[in-house]
């Protein structure tokens, strides 16, 4: 890494303010962390210089205007900014912010976008024939305006194009996103170190869910299924038969069914494999507990239920899932 690594970030006006001070406290905590060494120069970059008001009302002052930011950037973050409409947020398009960003992108090392940004990355044509992600709430529209991107609404990051082109979900992604960008210069050793100074649960890879089981699932009209997916959050290594949930619930066995998937959008099979498969995940990220403890801490019973189970919800192995997710500091 270059002794002196600049980073440039694209502000202007209604810009998601996490999204700007995310990051550079990150960069920040790194310099920190390595007595300077890290070398991390964040500036802030405008349609003009001064003053830009953020979408959370806090103003920021730019270090310089677009015009003024030179050839040298070695990593360019742009954030983003939405619009509320009676159909939901819509992602701001600023004409003068995507032409500056495909102007500038060839001259930087490395190009990120956080939340919503992804938007602005592909209106300037740099995610053409690539995976990207996006904030949660405008990944259809992004996939919808840009084809030819190939778009994953699940996961908290993607790092595409050799590492040269890096997309983050919204809004909290942008640490996750910033660690990893932390970790690619200075090792997972410094970005776990920023991680613990932020009081960080768990430095999160890349491909890991923007959202936990329950969080993945509507809110229940019914109080009683919202208790329910509480009381099997807690209880993954007991009995979650449908016929053991429906006694629970004084129903009949068809009855609990009919009305879980219609509360949840899934059956109660299904709901509870996710919620034991989540678990199974983060012990395989965090530990190293061989896989038939795995399975039994997971509700799973047998390593053959386990490797099943991961078949259907992620598409490979415990093991393969722990080779490439499993953290250093574990």
């Amino acid at each position: 890494m270059p002794s002196s690594h600049r980073v440039v970030i694209a502000v202007f006006p209604d810009v998601d303010l996490l999204d700007v001070t995310g990051p550079a406290e990150v960069f920040s905590l790194a310099n920190r962390e390595t007595g300077g060494r890290a070398g991390y120069e964040v500036r802030l970059a405008g349609p003009v210089a001064g003053e830009v008001r953020t979408s959370a009302g806090v103003r920021l002052l730019t270090d310089m205007a677009f015009d003024d930011v030179g050839g040298h950037v070695d990593t360019l973050l742009v954030p983003g900014a939405v619009d509320m409409t009676d159909e939901g947020p819509l992602p701001r398009i600023d004409g003068t912010v995507v032409e500056w960003v495909r102007e500038t992108a060839p001259h930087a090392r490395r190009v990120a976008s956080v939340c919503v940004g992804a938007h602005v990355l592909a209106a300037a044509g740099l995610l053409d024939g690539k995976t990207a992600t996006t904030h949660w709430s405008t990944a259809a529209q992004l996939a919808a305006d840009h084809p030819d991107v190939t778009v994953d609404p699940d996961p908290i990051f993607v790092r595409a194009d050799r590492g040269r082109l890096w997309t983050g979900a919204g809004i909290s992604a942008c640490l996750d996103l910033s660690l990893a960008l932390v970790a690619e210069d200075l090792g997972e050793q410094t970005a776990l170190a920023v991680a613990r100074q932020l009081v960080m649960y768990l430095k999160r890879q890349g491909g890991q869910s923007q959202f936990s089981v329950p969080l993945s699932r509507p809110a229940a009209s019914r109080r009683e299924i919202d208790e329910l997916r509480l009381w099997i959050a807690e209880h993954l290594d007991e009995d979650l038969s449908a016929h053991a949930l429906a006694t629970r619930m004084c129903l009949s066995e068809r009855h609990f069914a009919r009305v879980f998937k219609q509360e949840t959008g899934t059956s109660p099979a299904a709901y509870v494999e996710a919620a034991r498969t989540e678990v199974a995940r983060r012990l395989l990220e965090t530990t190293d507990c061989a896989l038939d403890q795995v399975a039994t801490a997971a509700g799973f019973g047998s390593v053959e239920t386990l490797h099943r189970a991961f078949r259907r919800q992620l598409a490979t192995t415990p093991a393969a899932y722990r080779r490439r997710f499993r953290t250093q500091a574990a």
